[in-house]
């Protein structure tokens, strides 16, 4: 029997990830669930719940083992595969996750920048070539590409996405603020950012109005 995993829960994994991988940059060789707490200001009862979902990997008193939780952990995210990423639609954004640096440091590789605005097509942003979205089927086969990282404006994105999926892409990074439909099969994550500026226009509005003496419920 499976078990559900949070999402919450998947989420903390990439931040002990690296916070352990700068630590074995150190030259650390052991880490309890405290010293790890500490720096990420989440609680060591909240990371040792979270690692004990996947099993049992520390030893009392000794604490984690940092080669070996590494290991683990990129094994339950999967990083061992080595995605091959292409971001589709080279703007303001796709240059940005183009330049992102951690995205190799987790093991992932950009191997193709798409766009359709040929006065840019066939230069490079960080070493890898943009290429023309109609070669986009054949791309997607030539550089095995597993993800399809979205960042065209909301009305261009479901025709990307229909795209991605008749070139049979495994998964889809979706930048752009619209809902998208694709199959059962093909994982999807959204990141709208409008949404995570709304959560934080909704905080400050809270600590406004608490000081004038208002209530948001």
């Amino acid at each position: 029997m499976k078990k559900n995993i949070s999402r919450a829960t998947i989420d903390r994994l990439p931040l002990y990830y690296r916070m352990l991988k700068s630590f074995q940059e150190k030259g650390e060789q052991t880490i309890s669930s405290e010293e790890l707490s500490r720096p990420l200001k989440i609680t060591p009862e909240q990371i040792r719940k979270d690692l004990t979902t996947f099993g049992n990997f520390g030893r009392k008193g000794v604490g984690y083992d940092i080669d070996e939780l590494i290991n683990k952990i990129s094994q339950i995210l999967g990083l061992q595969h080595h995605w091959h990423l292409a971001i589709i639609g080279v703007g303001h954004l796709g240059a940005a996750l183009a330049n992102y640096k951690n995205f190799s440091e987790l093991g992932f590789k950009i191997v193709a920048l798409i766009d359709i605005d040929e006065r840019i097509i066939g230069s490079e942003i960080n070493e890898v070539k943009i290429y023309d979205y109609k070669n986009l089927k054949s791309l997607v086969h030539r550089k095995q590409i597993d993800i399809g990282v979205i960042t065209v404006p909301a009305n261009s994105a479901q025709a990307v996405a229909d795209s991605l999926v008749e070139a049979n892409i495994r998964g889809i990074w979706n930048f752009a603020p619209v809902k998208l439909e694709v199959p059962e099969n093909i994982p999807l994550i959204n990141e709208d950012l409008s949404i995570g500026m709304c959560s934080l226009s909704y905080q400050l509005a809270k600590l406004e109005d608490s000081r004038s003496g208002y209530k948001i419920f």
